[in-house]
């Protein structure tokens, strides 16, 4: 089914994002893994597997819509030397994607394409949650201190 050229091309700049969200979750979780913040470590990592569900779905839909999947770009990765700086970045990385995702909702919508629609929806739902998380991790951090959170995930248990 031959998809709208503006749609394919939003589907394909939130196909980046999630593409960049996956590298950069997964190495800040194998960093946290390295330092002892298992945790964290699981926490991070499962952040990033669905992120990568997100651009397969994505990926299937471009190609649904006859368009070309653009898997060989990526957008700047913000790794964060610490674990604070890591927080701020995967923070910002989520707030980014959800603008994108706000902005292609609309045009789905301004198109008439339901499907495409539907999907960024439940993505958005997704990084919706994700921000959720880590703008908690940042009120813990501002409450408690850094040294006292951390604490708190080098336990192997997830929440």
């Amino acid at each position: 089914m031959q998809g709208n050229a503006q749609v394919i091309e939003a589907l394909n700049e939130i196909l980046v994002s999630e593409l960049t969200s996956i590298n950069q979750y997964f190495l800040h979780a194998k960093m946290c893994d390295n330092w002892g913040y298992q945790r964290l470590y699981d926490e991070t990592e499962k952040r990033a597997i669905v992120e990568m569900k997100h651009a397969e779905k994505l990926m299937e839909r471009i190609l649904f819509l006859e368009g070309s999947p653009i898997v060989s770009r990526l957008d700047k990765i913000n790794i964060g030397k610490v674990v604070k700086e890591q927080i701020d970045n995967d923070y910002a990385l989520e707030k980014s994607a959800i603008q994108r995702l706000q902005k292609a909702i609309k045009l789905c919508i301004d198109t008439n394409d339901g499907g495409s629609r539907e999907l960024l929806e439940d993505i958005l739902e997704d990084e919706e949650g994700h921000a959720n998380d880590l703008e908690s991790y940042i009120q813990q951090i501002k409450d408690v201190g850094i040294e006292n959170f951390l604490t708190e995930y080098i336990h192997k248990e997830s929440s």
